[in-house]
């Protein structure tokens, strides 16, 4: 029997063969394609990660636990794991700050079972012989990060863009891979927060009228250094003389205490500037509040401290600005007219701030100094 013959424009049926084969072997390129992209992305996945996890500031508790547990001895993971708050040395937490610690060259031993020792600029940063060392190691630590240090330099101290534009710069200048971008560009910008603090100018407000003694108006921002580990974070009214009263009297008085001041108006980082102020609340220390004025502001920031339990030190130009239920706690009231109030308001913050750390729970307000008691006997 004959083939038919097949009508103007109908495909032989060799030809919709060939075209079944043309159609297979483009599903079975694509299916290799698609496979291989997968292996990559998964290969990278596995390599190891060249930067850290953690903060600069997170992986000083390894270096901190060390001098503060065992005077700075070597200590085996076994017994470090439970002095930075974990109990198992296989808790992935404890092992990414340890292995973090390492690659900022904090400490020098990594692992399960290792012997972690202080290196040179660990012992720098927890134990300095003078302020500008610890700077320095600090600033060390952070460009002992090949990564860190490249794209530092690559900004020269030029503004940051926005989140897309940076993360879009990191991968394809300096090849973090794409999975991983998010956890850089967190970790990197948290390091500079901790690093350099920037003074600026914000909205004025109304402070008591300062006396000859009193100093003269902030006219410049200036850039600072972090100069010690644990945070006093100031919540206080801004612009003309309340920036200099904190410029000239309560940044001195803070250091002096041993903290670094930090203020609501020198964050820059991502997110609301409630969520901002929220995790600097968290990781102070210690407190500062100028009731000054009665600001809302700063009476909204107090309620957010006494709700994480952290203890805060009073100050205000008139015992009227303080609540009274807060009154029996650690206030300090000065009058700009007296001689030398100036001096004397630096003297009495540095005081109660060191007061305030050595015994915490009486510069927190009940039911919240219950609280805070409770989470102490917990740990």
């Amino acid at each position: 029997m004959n083939a038919e013959t097949p009508k103007d424009g109908e495909k032989t049926p060799e030809k919709k063969k060939k075209t079944k084969r043309k159609k297979a072997a483009k599903k079975t390129k694509a299916a290799k394609k698609k496979a291989t992209k997968k292996k990559s992305s998964a290969t990278a996945s596995r390599a190891p990660w060249t930067f850290p996890k953690n903060t600069l500031e997170d992986a000083l508790r390894i270096p901190r636990a060390i001098e503060d547990k065992n005077a700075g001895n070597p200590m085996h993971a076994s017994v470090l794991v439970k002095a930075v708050g974990y109990s198992k040395t296989n808790d992935w937490r404890f092992l990414d700050l340890l292995k973090s610690a390492n690659q900022y060259g904090l400490v020098e031993g990594s692992g399960q079972t290792a012997l972690v020792t202080l290196a040179q600029t660990g012992e720098d940063v927890v134990v300095p012989s003078t302020t500008t060392q610890r700077q320095e190691a600090l600033m060390q630590a952070f460009r002992n990060v090949e990564e860190f240090q490249d794209v530092e330099a690559f900004y020269g101290g030029k503004k940051i863009p926005e989140d897309e534009f940076f993360e879009n710069t990191v991968v394809r200048q300096f090849g973090i891979p794409r999975d991983r971008v998010k956890t850089f560009v967190d970790v990197f910008l948290a390091n500079l927060r901790y690093l350099k603090m920037f003074n600026a100018q914000s909205q004025t407000t109304t402070p008591p009228e300062p006396t000859s003694d009193a100093p003269s108006p902030a006219t410049e921002s200036t850039e600072r250094v972090r100069e010690f580990l644990d945070t006093c974070f100031v919540m206080m009214p801004f612009g003309d003389w309340m920036d200099k009263y904190y410029k000239e009297i309560y940044v001195p008085a803070i250091k002096e205490a041993g903290f670094e001041p930090v203020r609501a108006d020198e964050l820059f980082s991502t997110g609301t500037v409630v969520e901002q102020i929220w995790n600097e609340i968290e990781k102070s220390t210690v407190l500062l509040a100028d009731l000054t004025g009665k600001n809302a502001n700063v009476f909204y920031e107090l309620g957010l401290a006494h709700a994480a339990q952290k203890p805060v030190v009073f100050t205000a130009g008139s015992i009227d600005d303080v609540p009274f239920d807060l009154r029996h706690l650690r206030v300090i009231v000065y009058d700009t007219r007296a001689p030398r109030w100036a001096d004397n308001l630096a003297k009495s913050v540095t005081d109660y701030l060191k007061n305030a750390k050595a015994d915490p729970t009486k510069s927190i307000p009940q039911p919240f100094r219950q609280l805070a008691i409770a989470n102490q006997n917990a740990e």
